[in-house]
Order: structure tokens, then C-alpha cells, then sequence
């Protein structure tokens, strides 16, 4: 995390996730049209690990639908309508409830499954994407 978002900590981020949880081909990452994703830097890595960059159309809040959703919980059980007092206590208290949401928050569109959990599966099979 940074105060500001440059392209170059997007990547760093996304390189750091393919490292750890190495997904198989056919990844889609998905992204809006902010300046970080549209870099040439940033559209080549989901490349060079077999994955495949989406981007949400221009005015189409839709296309990016889940990750909002995401966005919208983390708002209203983290932050209730606050804010940090800095970014320290930013890092510390989102790496704790990512943590929480990925490991332990059950999720309705999963089978009231958290997401690793539902994960597992899916990581010895290979997904069928569209190119």
C-alpha cells in the first residue's frame, strides 16, 4: 500500500499473487480501465503466466460486479463509515480482514463456502476460458 496508486505497485502486487498461489493457465484478472492496468508493463505479466486480462467497458459498473461487492463489504465491516487514522494502521487492519474474508468470511455465490476453500478444487482442474 502507498498514498498514491502507481502502476508499478499494481504489478509489483500481481506478480507477488502469481508467486504464491500459482494458478493454473486460464487466470482471468480483472481490472477497470485505470491508467496502472492499461500500462504495457502491467497488460504483459498476465501474459507471460498464462492469464488473461479483462477489462470493465467504459460506464458499465456491472462488468466488475464481484470485485465491487468485495469493495462494498470490506467498506461497511471494516470501515462502518470511517476512515484510517493512517497508513500504517491502513496496512495492519486490511491485511488482517483480507485474511478474515478469504479464509473465514462465508460467501452466498460460493455455497456459503469462503473463498480458499472453494478454491481447492479448482486448482487441479484446468478452467476453460475463452480467448
Amino acid at each position: 500500500m502507498r498514498e498514491t496508486m502507481p502502476e508499478d505497485l499494481v504489478s509489483e502486487a500481481l506478480r507477488r499473487a502469481l508467486a504464491v498461489r500459482h494458478p493454473v493457465a486460464g487466470l482471468i484478472v480483472h481490472s477497470d480501465q485505470g491508467s496502472q492496468y492499461t500500462a504495457t508493463r502491467f497488460r504483459e505479466l498476465p501474459a507471460t503466466h498464462g492469464a488473461h486480462q479483462s477489462m470493465s467497458r467504459k460506464g458499465n459498473c456491472y462488468d466488475n460486479a464481484p470485485a465491487e461487492s468485495c469493495w462494498s463489504r470490506l467498506k461497511t465491516e471494516l470501515l462502518d463509515g470511517g476512515s484510517f487514522p493512517g497508513l500504517e494502521e491502513a496496512r495492519l487492519e486490511l491485511s488482517h480482514y483480507i485474511t478474515y474474508y478469504n479464509d473465514e468470511r462465508r460467501h452466498s455465490a460460493l455455497g456459503y463456502q469462503a473463498p480458499n476453500h472453494f478454491e481447492i478444487p479448482l486448482q487441479t482442474s484446468s478452467p476453460k476460458c475463452p480467448v
